[in-house]
């Protein structure tokens, strides 16, 4: 007779999956945090930043992660301000997940992820264009700090 998990193991195998997640994502933050990127040498270069000179939707996501976890939220704004804001939102899909773990993970519905994309393109375009220079890594963060390599 083949065994079966008792719910109360379902029920902690459920628990652990959020927090296996959050420990990944923090031990990630954590080493960016310890790991300046700021500092030249740390991180490679972003590539369409170094061949087009345009900057992606994750320029200035290492420094924008980096100001979070030292605890300096205008200065991530100013880094990325949709990292900053991805950020937020998986924090609260994160906790919907971790205080409902009977339910699985809230997986975007395609039309999510379409805006998601729409959003990205859209934050790429403006930050490259005069109207949006407040948006880039280069005025957000310290000058200087931005290099091509």
């Amino acid at each position: 007779m083949p065994r079966t998990a008792s719910p109360a193991a379902g029920a902690l195998t459920a628990r652990l999956l959020p927090l296996a997640a959050l420990a990944v994502a923090g031990a990630g933050a954590a080493y960016v945090g310890r790991v300046d990127p700021n500092e030249s040498g740390h991180y490679p270069p972003c590539p369409l930043l170094r061949y087009t000179g345009l900057f992606c939707p994750g320029c200035g996501g290492l420094r924008a992660v980096h100001a979070l976890v030292t605890g300096d939220p205008l200065t991530a704004l100013g880094a990325n301000a949709a990292v900053v804001c991805g950020a937020a939102v998986l924090a609260v899909l994160w906790l919907g997940w971790f205080l409902r773990p009977a339910a699985p993970p809230l997986l975007p519905a395609p039309r999510h992820v379409r805006w998601a994309a729409v959003l990205a393109v859209a934050f790429t375009v403006v930050r490259n264009t005069p109207l949006g220079a407040a948006l880039t890594p280069e005025a957000g963060g310290p000058p200087g700090v931005l290099s091509v390599m």
